[in-house]
């Protein structure tokens, strides 16, 4: 599937309808735009006009109209089952925090690239998309943070890794005390900045079970970084169990990804 640089776009192949779209620039969601602003080049395959439509609905909300560049075509293509939903879900006001990058849909594949300001950022893209998708969709985050201030240190810090914990429970494993070592030079360095420790599991099991475990294990983080010399008073907790994913849960793969700890400057 080829790239299609400098605009964002909706491609498709045989038997396929296709979503790219690339994200030059956060604009808000208002009719003025600023002079020059980057175009909005929606182009491919859909399977019908209500598709067409309610995916150019969704970028004019998002971008203004004056900025869309409408090269849909309408086809018999296949798709999967509530296909056109899911694409407009995925439009959403997230997607806007992105600059320089492609979002790209391919029946049930979802792939996401370009530059965003934190992790904080990457983190709620990520969830947005995961969630809009659902169950039988596989979504490939290659967002990057390239904001600098105190967020940037600790996601430098972090770099993309899992903080582990024995399975089910709170008990941290060697390997995410070892990070979290690492964290707690991080966090040392930024001085006094308020930072919100927060928990996610994957979905397996009851729900409430899983915001209590996500808890639980923010609140096993801050214990050990506060034994590691960090501030008790600059530190919060939070845990939103599985309601923010980002990744799908019906792979192995996807809830890994999911089980992870987040940290975010306030």
């Amino acid at each position: 599937m080829d790239t299609v640089s400098s605009r964002d776009c909706f491609r498709t192949t045989a038997a396929r309808a296709v979503l790219l779209t690339t994200l030059l620039l956060a604009a808000p969601a208002a009719p003025a735009q600023p002079a020059g602003a980057a175009p909005v080049v929606v182009a491919g395959t859909v399977p019908d006009e209500a598709t067409r439509a309610a995916i150019l609905g969704r970028l004019h909300a998002l971008y203004g109209a004056a900025r869309v560049v409408d090269r849909i075509e309408v086809d018999g293509v296949v798709a999967p089952a509530n296909w056109s939903a899911r694409v407009a879900a995925m439009l959403d006001p997230a997607i806007t925090g992105v600059s320089g990058g492609e979002l790209a849909i391919e029946g049930n594949s979802v792939r996401i690239r370009g530059n965003v300001a934190n992790e904080a950022v990457r983190q709620q893209v990520a969830s947005v998309l995961a969630t809009a998708a659902g169950p039988g969709y596989q979504v490939r985050n290659g967002l990057l943070a390239t904001g600098g201030g105190s967020q940037a240190v600790l996601d430098q810090a972090l770099a993309d890794r899992i903080i582990e914990f024995r399975s089910g429970s709170a008990e941290l494993t060697a390997g995410g005390r070892a990070i979290l070592d690492e964290m707690a030079a991080a966090l040392v360095r930024i001085g006094r900045q308020q930072v919100q420790v927060i928990g996610h599991t994957d979905s397996v099991g009851p729900r409430q079970a899983n915001v209590a475990l996500s808890l639980q294990r923010a609140i096993a983080v801050k214990e050990y970084l506060e034994a590691a010399g960090v501030d008790a008073d600059n530190l919060g907790v939070q845990g939103f169990g599985p309601d923010r994913p980002v990744a799908g849960n019906d792979t192995e793969e996807g809830r890994a990804r999911n089980r992870r700890i987040e940290f975010r400057v306030l």
